[in-house]
């Protein structure tokens, strides 16, 4: 591992320590004052961070002229191919069931998201969804290539490559500590399973494509009920008969 590396991974850790510190604290303040505005700032601020890493990563890449082979970025041919085709297939075709299901659900009554924590972060609105699926993208090109390439090249000569695989899991856990210890477990198991994806097809473009589909899958279901009982908070309160049938601000 070169200086420039080390430094390279010196500024991930400060990219990943700003989220806790700076980042995730900023959000909770103004949640408070306003939600929609609060998650635009947070969403917003996680694409740029992203971004920024991972072209600082791609710069270091392109001046050793090293190998795009060693990141894993790779194209599959063969058994390779129709595996992940089939994986990423096997994705969509969830999300988009899962959606059609909630979807015929609402037309019948409110569905509850199950986990009331999720509403604080999830999109609401379209413009909110636009920018969730943006998120998505980001997190899928990014993240894979930052988690489960560089960081796995980066500690294979040290750990070999299951360990350094571990640890990439390791960290990658940690970096979503915000969505609490279920939410860690979920990201964790999640990552589990793109990290043997990359290490069995030797390939990040398929865990690139089932992670942001995952993402904005959840992004979607969390937006069909969402909206609705948003809207359907606005219409009890324009129907209330409190304060002779005033409007209230939602609570």
């Amino acid at each position: 591992m070169k200086p420039a590396d080390v430094l390279f991974l010196a500024l991930f850790g400060l990219g990943l320590l700003l989220d806790p510190l700076i980042l995730w604290p900023a959000f909770i303040r103004r949640s408070r004052a306003d939600s929609v505005r609060a998650r635009t700032f947070l969403w917003s601020s996680w694409i740029v961070l992203l971004w920024l890493l991972t072209a600082a990563a791609v710069a270091l890449w392109v001046r050793e002229a090293r190998s795009w082979e060693a990141l894993r970025l790779v194209a599959l041919h063969g058994w390779r191919l129709w595996v992940a085709t089939g994986l990423v297939a096997a994705c969509a075709i969830s999300y988009g069931r899962r959606a059609a299901r909630i979807a015929r659900r609402l037309r019948r009554g409110r569905v509850k998201i199950g986990n009331p924590g999720v509403e604080r972060l999830a999109p609401q609105t379209g413009p909110e969804l636009g920018l969730w699926l943006a998120l998505s993208v980001t997190a899928g090109c990014c993240e894979e290539f930052l988690f489960r390439g560089y960081l796995i090249w980066a500690f294979q000569p040290l750990l070999g490559l299951w360990g350094a695989a571990a640890l990439s899991l390791v960290v990658f856990t940690v970096a979503h500590a915000y969505q609490g210890a279920k939410g860690m477990v979920a990201v964790g198991a999640v990552g589990a399973v793109l990290t043997v994806v990359v290490l069995t097809l030797g390939s990040l473009w398929p865990a690139m494509l089932m992670h942001a589909i995952i993402d904005a899958g959840e992004g979607l279901v969390a937006w069909l009920v969402l909206r609705k009982q948003s809207s359907w908070r606005i219409d009890a309160h324009f129907a209330s008969p409190v304060n002779g049938g005033g409007v209230r601000p939602p609570a």
